[in-house]
């Protein structure tokens, strides 16, 4: 977690808004005492697209942390409020279901047809979560495997500045 701190800190992220899952339980309670960082707890997910835009818009440099599962549930704000606004925002997405659908030998680039959406042995939101980006015009970089998470949060906070869009990483792995 010492790594994805220093990443945030070195990016200037002045705040990390969101709601925490299992996978970034432990970035959340880093943050809880961080001195430099803003820790903002939403009560949905689609509260901290507005926020962070808020943040923003008072020149703050915040990230937004949500599961899959809210990423979906936050759509109309992502879409109608940061993306419309063109907000810089990095989202650090937690890919729940991935390593069900990587055990199941799928890949998100699938076809989502109804009896693999329908699978009891899946998570479907693994299916949806990188189409459901690309659908909003969100671009995305998925880490996984062997992939350094600190690299990749800090390849998409740049990313999100230098569009001037807000811009995804979808974690399919734990932070360590």
């Amino acid at each position: 977690m010492t790594e994805i701190l220093h990443t945030l800190v070195a990016a200037g992220i002045t705040h990390v808004v969101g709601l925490p899952d299992n996978t970034s339980a432990p970035l959340f309670d880093a943050l809880s005492d961080h001195l430099w960082i803003r820790l903002v707890t939403v009560t949905r997910e689609g509260e901290a697209f507005a926020i962070a835009s808020g943040l923003w818009l008072g020149g703050a440099s915040p990230l937004v942390v949500i599961q899959n599962t809210g990423l979906l549930e936050s759509g109309d704000s992502l879409r109608g409020t940061a993306v419309r606004m063109g907000a810089p925002i990095p989202i650090l997405v937690t890919g729940r279901g991935y390593s069900k659908m990587k055990k199941a030998g799928l890949a998100p680039s699938d076809p989502r047809e109804r009896d693999l959406l329908t699978r009891r042995d899946i998570d479907s939101v693994a299916l949806l979560t990188e189409p459901t980006l690309e659908a909003w015009g969100v671009p995305f970089e998925r880490c996984e495997g062997e992939d350094d998470p600190s690299a990749v949060l800090a390849r998409t906070i740049e990313s999100a500045l230098s569009t001037e869009r807000p811009t995804a990483v979808v974690m399919a792995r734990g932070f360590t």
